[in-house]
């Protein structure tokens, strides 16, 4: 369940907290009041492109918060699963922006926009003002299904699509392997002349790392052995050298450490410097006489060096790739030696994956269109409960001319709103307000499949009024039982269902424009319902409407709750 919302320096919003609650929660107010502002603010949170005029102008930064409480087993495991671990039952999904770059966090931990994308997936489902268009789009049909059948389709698809990559790759080889005797040959030569050069260069593993060193300390040479002798005339070797100064320094010490015993103390410590420096010089002196900088072995490890970068160019970025591919050349050799076996293996390989693959789509076809029974019917019943009286619905399948990662069903929704009309594609029969109860219908459904507790509908009610609207206000009353909504409305009908009802308003605060959210009790709810009845003038009267409207609809929610 969302619980809060917390949106700062955001568009209109300077700062805006909700707490939202379980059940039905309406958001209403004036067009032009920022409501699209909050949806794009959760939105922006979830993952979304952030907008250039999103962040308020001058403000130093965006921040946009969801809390969400995760209480159901199945969400919690899925969470775990993205190694998102809610703490004591809280997840906080953030972003802010900075200089238009965001950074997405999760439980105050950086994480990329994608994750934070993954984990909304499991949290929120959110259904925008013109997504309803989405069921113009044929292909989205399929999606539906499948995520109404996940549960039957989940482990078939994932086999197929690793069925499918397979049959891919052994059909591009074979549609590449058609070559003639000539043109064999000279991928013969080509291939020999490559095997052979990276053999002749005797790669081990770790070699280059070891001559990139020893090629620093060579190439620095000069400069450290400038160093070194320096070091070594300052402490051992010239006149008034730290050695000579501590020889003078001891010899002083031990003329009269005998009339002092602290003196004795002093004396001793000033003898292990003394030993300590001389076991420096001594290894120094060693280092000096050890180290040559010859220009012969440093040619040497340059021209390895040289030899090795000019393989790693040519056959990949390291001397493990390197090898893997002069492996790879061995076998396309083998392949290539002897040809017509290969193309036989080849082509025997492909048909018994090409039937293995046809199996596996022909199993999720099946699973397909039995869920697709079930859940066309159960949307039929939905539609039936908003209005659409004699509704046929039902899904058409096709078999596609090709195979693809997610089988070969083409499948699509189909419709009849009257009595003896033959099914049809929605494109052709749905008007926006049908398509938008038809997606409500498909969402309910959906919803109680899913373990998606929180749903958000921005302005679900597009193209509908008067009966039609009171039906869909039921039906999200109905949906609340089960799940968290949230939905921006322009309605009265589906306002006076809420379980909270939260105001959305613009004013004019130092010739700055804002927006600001806050929660509504029973009177401002209904003075509310009243301006969404009648407008600019409220009168006594509409008062009294809404007030009734108010009455009426808990009458409705205390109903359908004891069905």
């Amino acid at each position: 369940m969302l619980q809060n919302l917390h949106v700062k320096n955001l568009a209109l919003i300077n700062e805006a907290e909700v707490e939202f609650k379980p059940g039905l929660n309406i958001l209403s107010g004036e067009t032009g009041a920022g409501k699209s502002i909050i949806i794009g603010s959760i939105n922006l949170a979830l993952g979304e492109k952030v907008p250039k005029e999103m962040v308020r102008e001058n403000a130093p930064y965006g921040l946009v918060e969801l809390v969400f409480v995760v209480e159901d087993d199945k969400q919690r495991q899925a969470l775990e699963e993205l190694d998102i671990i809610p703490e004591e039952d809280t997840v906080i999904l953030s972003r802010k922006i900075v200089n238009g770059r965001s950074t997405a966090k999760i439980n105050g931990e950086t994480v990329p926009v994608s994750k934070i994308r993954e984990a909304a997936s499991l949290l929120i489902d959110i259904h925008g003002q013109h997504e309803h268009q989405s069921l113009l789009v044929k292909k989205n049909h399929l999606n539906i299904l499948d995520a109404y059948a996940k549960n039957e389709l989940q482990e078939k698809k994932e086999k197929l699509k690793e069925s499918y990559g397979r049959y891919k790759k052994l059909k591009t080889e074979l549609d590449g392997a058609d070559m003639d005797g000539e043109e064999r040959n000279r991928e013969i030569s080509f291939l020999e002349y490559e095997v052979k050069e990276i053999e002749e260069a005797a790669l081990k593993t770790g070699e280059d790392e070891e001559l990139e060193t020893e090629y620093k300390r060579l190439s620095n040479g000069r400069k450290i052995m400038e160093a070194v002798n320096t070091a070594y005339a300052q402490t051992g070797e010239e006149f008034e050298s730290a050695s000579e100064r501590l020889s003078r320094g001891l010899k002083e010490l031990s003329s009269v450490s005998e009339y002092d015993t602290k003196l004795e103390n002093l004396q001793n410590q000033l003898m292990e410097i003394d030993n300590l420096l001389n076991d420096f010089n001594r290894e120094i002196a060693e280092y000096i006489s050890d180290t040559q900088f010859d220009e012969e072995t440093f040619a040497a490890v340059e021209l390895r060096l040289d030899t090795i970068n000019r393989l790693k160019a040519k056959y990949g970025g390291s001397i493990e790739e390197i090898l893997e591919s002069c492996t790879e050349k061995k076998d396309r050799l083998l392949k290539l030696a002897d040809y017509d076996t290969y193309l036989e293996k080849l082509k025997k390989y492909l048909k018994e994956a090409q039937e293995e693959l046809e199996g596996l789509c022909g199993e999720v076809s099946k699973i397909r269109q039995k869920e697709a029974a079930l859940l066309t019917e159960a949307v039929k019943k939905v539609l039936e409960e908003l209005n659409f009286l004699d509704v046929s619905f039902s899904m058409g399948f096709k078999r596609l001319s090709h195979y693809t990662a997610n089988g070969y069903d083409d499948g699509e929704f189909m419709i009849s709103t009257n009595p003896g009309e033959p099914l049809k594609s929605l494109e052709k029969i749905a008007s926006g307000g049908e398509l938008s109860r038809i997606m409500l219908a498909i969402k309910t459904v959906l919803a109680d499949t899913d373990s998606i507790e929180t749903l958000i509908f921005d302005e679900i009610d597009t193209g509908i009024s008067g009966r039609t609207a009171q039906m869909v206000s039921e039906k999200m009353n109905v949906l609340g039982r089960n799940h968290q909504v949230i939905c921006i409305t322009h309605l009265p009908q589906i306002a006076a269902m809420a379980d909270s009802h939260f105001l959305i308003e613009k004013s004019v605060s130092n010739q700055t424009t804002i927006s600001t959210i806050r929660p509504l009790n029973e009177e401002e709810s209904i003075k509310e319902l009243a301006r969404m009845i009648g407008g600019v003038k409220i009168t006594d009267t509409v008062i009294s409407s809404a007030r009734e409207m108010k009455e009426l609809a808990a009458n409705t929610k205390k109903s359908l709750g004891e069905e």
